[in-house]
């Protein structure tokens, strides 16, 4: 009885592991094998500054759009930079453009002199305070009590 029980059982497992086996072989997703190497390039800090939630994703961008547009044009790392971008050009075998570096500007600086004062603010002289309320007292949202 025993003996039955172990057979049966082991033949479930063998038949369970079988169909596994030829149902992954069917379904199995191949991907380019030049995304791995992409992806060894870019810093991983998957910061999605590329506009990607990560590196792998940024690195499949890269491959697809060389494959199918034969260009990279419009995709960036701004962590690796112009160095980064260069590597992953060549390993596609594409040429890529330099780039400028993007650089954060704050236009109005925030201070009387240099924004226009929209309301009068008599209250608690703390910005977050003027912010909920109102978004301070002058038109640039970067210097809410013009200080």
């Amino acid at each position: 009885m025993l003996l039955f029980s172990v057979i049966s059982l082991s033949a479930i497992g063998v038949a369970a592991s079988v169909i596994l086996f030829l149902i992954a072989q069917k379904f199995k997703v191949i991907e380019d094998p030049k995304i791995d190497v992409v992806e060894e390039v870019l810093p991983a800090a998957n910061c999605g500054g590329c506009g990607y939630p990560g590196c792998r994703n940024f690195a499949e961008a890269l491959v697809n759009s060389a494959n199918k547009n034969k260009s990279i044009e419009g995709l960036n790392c701004p962590v690796g930079g112009s160095e980064v971008m260069s590597k992953v050009a060549e390993i596609l075998g594409l040429e890529v453009e330099e780039q400028e570096p993007l650089i954060a500007v704050v236009r109005c600086n925030g201070s009387r002199a240099n924004a226009s004062q929209k309301i009068s603010y008599d209250g608690p002289a703390t910005c977050a305070f003027a912010h909920n309320l109102f978004s301070g007292e002058n038109g640039c949202p970067y210097g809410c009590l013009g200080l």
